[in-house]
Formats: structure tokens, C-alpha cells, sequence
């Protein structure tokens, strides 16, 4: 309106003056000429301009120059001329209603998308259907307990409910087909986690650890597989076979010092509820357990999960593990054979085991290394109690061939033969057939075993499940995924623990399958997903207890082909895996290295012993596996709290001519 009035007026004043020079001119002819319809002319556009159309509404000349000066002064001058003026109003009129069809135009698109439109009639809430990004189309009533009940998507279940009790309880409760639907509404799996870890074991623990040490606000989400959320897996084939049932059924282990301890890492309290992690101000970790991650998007950085739910991640981490391997006997023989043999590896695995073997006579463990070996002298001490026949079948000459040099081997071997346990070794089981209720192993030396139950120990496969529908890179020759030295495989997405084949700075593509690797890896993992950029470079020991009296500690490249030296001597009553843990309060090594940090500071100013070799007592000592003259490898025999030392001398990678004057540092002998 005030642009239309301005524009008026400033017309009738361009008017008015085209007027006053005619008028002039047409005065001046008339003075010449005396026409008088020149005054006629004149007065018609006066009045014309005044607004009048009667002679009552004549205006003089000077009136309507004082009309028209009060009404140009009320109105501002405008920048730029009207037509631009007019032109910017015009644009930005047509830029709202631009916009304004846009939003209107997304918004049915999103409600389309939706099925938004699709109204029914409904009076039962069991019939409504429940669909929108992340979550199946399906009817309410149809959801699985499993998938809807607080035990699913919480981080702590209870052990020992049996699942499809407290599924059947839970249907047969009032409105429980309306509340799972309102679980389901309420997204109990965040669609969005800062921090998402996929697998539930040592490697997700000390990633969360070092994210929330270096993030304390980050909210962070584990997805596994399995019923519990992160908790030691040693203990499995150690302490709590030397606990009692009572600990047992709560999950908890007697160190050998016999303290109680805790099977998980952290308490139920420690988690967080799924369903409101986002929320949270000061962020925090929840477990979502019983899901398996089946697709990796590294482009659009989501995963999608076993149900068909999706969960978009600003960083990831794959700690999947491995999977206990298999005979391939095993798998070609009947089912009846596969119902009576144990792949050991998780919690549910060990109670099965538990169970099993307090009801049996005979079992058989095919496998010598790390676990064949620690269940082997488990279930021997077992064995004396109830008359449990085990018997151990292996390919090496003796215990841990792989690892020790053959005569510590076979000396090995003999205590475990003392735990009670009957050894079969450089033997491998051709086929397998059930007779008569019992399991019937037949050997490469035309021998038979007959038990009742059987357990293969016979290494793991890396999970890497993920790589071929995810395009992550496996490795040929170690396995496992493939990754640099700061533990990353693609752009936002890293892997630690057993299934990582990294790149070691110092001993180039490996890839470790040991307790410790998984904190170290994991805790790498961790600090380089909050920014941090550090290569691999510590070296990760492992450890071995057969029992509480005999148990060693390894680091680097510890393989029996390898040329090796070793240094013994006789050990005493404090050189025992019960004593270091009466001594540190940590039953898990990797722990007890951190209580004696200060051991190696020590070392340069002990007053030293040359070892002497022992004959045939391999009570303590430690093994060098070298490279020519270069250590590469290290074994602590019943020696423990000196790891920080043989992790130096193999980081320095130097050439020795006598490595007696190396075996000084770890005062085997004492001063």
C-alpha cells in the first residue's frame, strides 16, 4: 500500500509539472495570440489534477501546491529506483513461496513413505501394524517374547532364568502382547550410536574402557551375540574347574589364593538400559546381548542386525572373536556323535560341560595345546574326585609341542599324566561313530578310544563373518581381518582381538589369539576411535596354568621350530601361579604385569648370579626363541613378574653372543 500511494502521487507531481511548462508555453501564445481556449485548457487540467470532477472542487494553483507538498513530505524517499524496489519484493515473495512448497511437498512424501495414509479401523491392539525405519513389518502379536521383553534388550539377563520359561511366563502375564508393542515403538536398540562395538568379548571391554577414558561424555553401544555381557574368558578353562558348585552357578571363581571373584568385568549396575543411552547427559555403555550383526555399511556407516533393525554409527569397532574349530571327523560323522561333543569356547559352553561331566564316566580331549592341556589337568583333578576317566589325544610328541621345546614338552607331558590323564600323543583321530552310547574315536595307530563324551580343543577360526557382505579385506596366510598398524580396516571402522591380522611394527603381519592381546588391541582400538592415531607396538604376552602348581608366561613369536636356549633352576614354594596371586591379588597375568612395573627399573642395579644349568629339574627357567642372534620370542617358566623385562629385550632387537648374560636380568636364581 505505501509503495502504491508513493507511486501515485509521485505520478501526479510528474504530471503536474509536464502541465506548468505547457502552461507557460500556452501563456505566453496567448499573450501573442489572445486565444482564449488556452485558458480553457488550463482550467480543465487543474481541475483534472486536483481530484475533482464538479467546479465546486476547482483548486487554485497554489493549493494544490501546498496539498501536494504536505503529502510527498509524509512519505520517506526509497533507495533505488521503484522498479527495483518492486523487482526485490517480488523475488523474495517468490522465494518464500518456493520454500514453503518444498517442506509441503517432503512432508507427504515422508507421511507416503510411511504408509502414513493407510488408515484402518482397528479396536485391537494386537492388530495394529508396527513398520517405519529399522524395524520389521509386522503384526504386534506376532513379535517374538525375545525380541520385546526388558531381558532382550538389557544389558544384564539373568543366567540362570531359563530362556523359554521366562518367555512363556512372560506371554501368559496380562497386556503383554501391548506392551511389546510399546516396546518395540520405543526403539529398546538406539538407531544411532556414537560408539558401536560389535562383539561382546576382552577386546570390547578395554575398547569401552579407553573410549570412556578419553571421552567421559561418549555414549557407546556393544551388540553381541551371546547372553552376558563382557567377561573373562581364562577362568572358563582354569580357577572355576577348582571352584566350588556354589560359585559356579553364580558365575564366580576362586583365584588360587582363594579369593572370589567375578567372572564379568563389571557389575549389572555399571550398564546402561538400551533404550536410554541417548538420553543420557553424561553419556555411558549399554549391551544389547543375544544379536548378532550380519551386514556392515561402511559407506553410509550403519549395520544391520540379525532381526533386520539398522543402527547408523559415527564410529565402529569389529571385535568379533573366533569360533572353536572342528574335526573334520567330527563333522562327517552322524549327529548322535556331534549331540555328545563339546566345541569349548563360551560360558554356555563350560556349564554344559559342567553338567556333563558329573554324570559320565569317560571323557576324551582331543587337543594339546593352551586349553586341550588346561582342561586336560582340570577335569584329571576332577577325575580323582568322582572317577572320571579323561584321556588326552594330540599330534605332538608331547604337551604344547607347538610352543615348548621338546624336552620341556615332554616334561610337561608328565605332569599332566600325574593330574591322572592319560595321554595318547602323535596321535590323530581318523573317524568317529557312536556304538552302543558311547563315542568310539579311531586313531591313525589302528587304536581305539571309547567315552562318553568328547571335547575338541583344537585352535580357533577368526570370525569374519562380515567380510565378504561388508568388503572388508581377510588375510590369506594369518586370517582374520586385515588391518594397519593402527588397528583400522576402512574409514571409521577398526578391529581388535582374535580376529585383527595387524601389522606389528616391529615383528611385521601377525595376527595373537591371547587374553592379553585382547586388552592391548582393544584398548589401542579404543584411544585411536576417539582420535589418538598410535600404532601397535607393545608386545602382548599370553600365560598358561596347568593347575595351581606349574604355569608359564610367553611373549613375542613363541613357535618349537625355532632355534631356542633355555636356563633353568630349581624352583620353591613360591615359584607357583597360587603363589604370584597370593602375592599380586590378580589371578589374570596380564594384571599382575602391571602391580611389578617397577621390576624391570630394578634390574640394571641387581646383584646377579650366572645361572648355572640344572640337569633335568625344570622346577623355573627362561626359553629364548631366536632369529639367528636376535630374540624374538620369550617363555617365563615358573617365573612371573618379570614380563616388563623380556618385553625389553625384545623391543630391542639386538644381536647377542651369550645369552647367559641376558638370563642375569630375571634372577632365576636369586641374589
Amino acid at each position: 500500500m505505501y509503495a502504491a500511494l508513493s507511486k501515485v502521487n509521485t505520478n501526479k507531481l510528474r504530471f503536474i509539472s509536464v502541465l506548468q511548462r505547457q502552461y507557460t508555453s500556452l501563456k505566453t501564445l496567448k499573450q501573442s495570440s489572445r486565444c482564449t481556449a488556452i485558458d480553457s485548457l488550463k482550467l480543465e487540467a487543474v481541475r483534472c489534477m486536483s481530484g475533482g470532477h464538479t467546479p465546486s472542487h476547482w483548486k487554485s494553483e497554489k493549493e494544490l501546491d501546498m496539498i501536494n507538498k504536505v503529502h510527498m513530505d509524509f512519505y520517506p524517499v526509497p533507495e533505488g529506483s521503484w522498479q527495483e524496489n518492486y523487482n526485490k519484493r517480488n523475488q523474495k515473495m517468490n522465494m518464500w513461496l518456493l520454500g514453503g512448497s518444498l517442506f509441503l511437498s517432503g512432508t507427504l512424501f515422508l507421511m507416503w513413505k510411511n504408509d502414513a495414509f493407510n488408515f484402518q479401523e482397528i479396536t485391537d491392539v494386537t492388530q495394529i501394524k508396527l513398520s517405519g525405519p529399522g524395524l520389521k513389518y509386522m503384526d504386534a502379536k506376532e513379535i517374538p517374547a525375545s525380541e520385546t521383553t526388558q531381558e532382550n534388550v538389557s544389558h544384564t539377563p539373568n543366567p540362570n532364568v531359563n530362556d523359554d520359561s521366562s518367555i512363556a511366563a512372560g506371554a501368559a502375564a496380562t497386556g503383554a502382547a501391548a506392551s511389546a508393542a510399546s516396546d518395540v515403538v520405543k526403539d529398546p536398540i538406539p538407531k544411532h550410536a556414537q560408539y558401536l562395538l560389535i562383539g561382546g568379548g576382552t577386546a570390547s571391554f578395554a575398547a569401552f574402557r579407553a573410549i570412556k577414558g578419553r571421552d567421559p561424555k561418549a555414549r557407546v553401544l556393544v551388540i553381541t551375540n551371546e547372553n552376558y555381557p563382557p567377561y573373562m574368558r581364562p577362568p572358563l578353562s582354569k580357577e572355576l574347574w577348582f571352584s566350588d558348585q556354589e560359585s559356579i552357578a553364580n558365575l564366580k571363581f576362586k583365584q588360587w589364593n582363594g579369593k572370589e571373584r567375578s567372572i564379568q568385568f563389571e557389575p549389572t549396575s555399571f550398564y546402561v538400559d538400551p533404550s536410554e543411552l541417548n538420553d543420557k547427559e553424561n553419556g555411558g555403555v549399554s549391551i544389547v546381548t543375544g544379536r548378532e550383526v550380519v551386514k556392515l555399511d561402511v559407506t553410509n556407516k550403519k549395520v544391520v542386525l540379525d532381526n533386520g533393525w539398522e543402527v547408523a554409527y559415527d564410529k565402529c569397532l569389529i571385535a568379533t572373536g573366533g569360533e572353536p574349530r572342528n574335526l573334520p571327523s567330527i563333522l562327517k560323522a552322524g549327529p548322535d556323535v556331534k549331540e555328545k561333543t563339546t566345541l569349548f569356547r563360551r560360558i554356555d559352553d563350560f556349564k554344559k560341560l559342567d553338567s556333563i561331566t558329573r554324570s559320565i564316566n569317560s571323557i576324551a580331549i582331543v587337543g594339546g595345546g593352551f586349553l586341550g592341556s588346561e582342561l586336560a589337568c582340570a577335569l584329571g583333578k576332577r577325575g580323582r574326585e568322582s572317577n572320571l576317566k579323561v584321556i588326552q589325544v594330540f599330534p605332538e610328541s608331547g604337551n604344547m609341542g607347538k610352543v615348548l621345546p621338546e624336552y620341556l614338552s615332554q616334561w610337561t607331558t608328565e605332569k599332566v599324566m600325574n593330574e591322572g590323564v592319560e595321554v595318547k600323543s602323535n596321535s590323530t583321530v581318523k573317524s568317529a561313530e557312536c556304538e552302543n552310547g558311547k563315542i568310539v574315536l579311531n586313531l591313525n595307530n589302528n587304536e581305539q578310544v571309547k567315552v562318553d563324551h568328547v571335547v575338541v580343543a583344537v585352535g580357533l577360526e577368526p570370525n569374519t563373518s562380515l567380510a565378504k557382505a561388508s568388503g572388508l579385506e581377510t588375510d590369506d596366510a594369518h586370517g582374520g581381518y586385515r588391518v594397519n598398524a593402527e588397528l583400522e580396516a576402512r574409514s571409521n571402522v577398526w578391529v581388535a582381538g582374535d580376529a585383527a591380522c595387524f601389522y606389528d611394527v616391529k615383528l611385521g603381519r601377525r595376527r595373537v589369539e591371547h587374553h592379553d592381546h585382547a586388552v592391548v588391541s582393544g584398548r589401542l582400538a579404543g584411544e585411536n576411535m576417539t582420535g589418538a592415531g598410535k600404532p601397535y607396538w607393545h608386545q602382548s604376552m599370553f600365560w598358561s596354568d596347568l593347575g595351581p602348581n606349574v604355569g608359564y608366561e610367553a611373549i613375542g613369536v613363541v613357535d618349537s621350530s625355532l632355534p631356542t636356549m633355555g636356563v633353568f633352576a630349581k624352583a620353591t614354594d613360591k615359584d607357583t601361579p597360587k603363589a604370584v596371586v597370593e602375592a599380586t591379588g590378580e589371578s589374570l597375568r596380564s594384571e599382575t604385569e602391571k602391580v611389578s612395573v617397577d621390576s624391570s627399573a630394578a634390574a640394571s642395579g641387581m646383584k646377579l648370579n650366572v645361572p648355572q644349568q640344572g640337569p633335568e629339574d625344570y622346577g623355573k627357567g627362561v626359553i629364548f626363541y631366536l632369529r639367528g642372534k636376535v630374540v624374538v620370542g620369550i617363555v617365563l617358566w615358573n617365573v612371573f613378574n618379570k614380563m616388563t623385562i623380556a618385553r625389553k629385550v625384545i623391543k630391542d632387537g639386538i644381536e647377542h653372543d651369550d645369552l647367559n648374560e641376558v638370563a642375569k636380568l630375571f634372577e632365576i636364581h636369586g641374589e
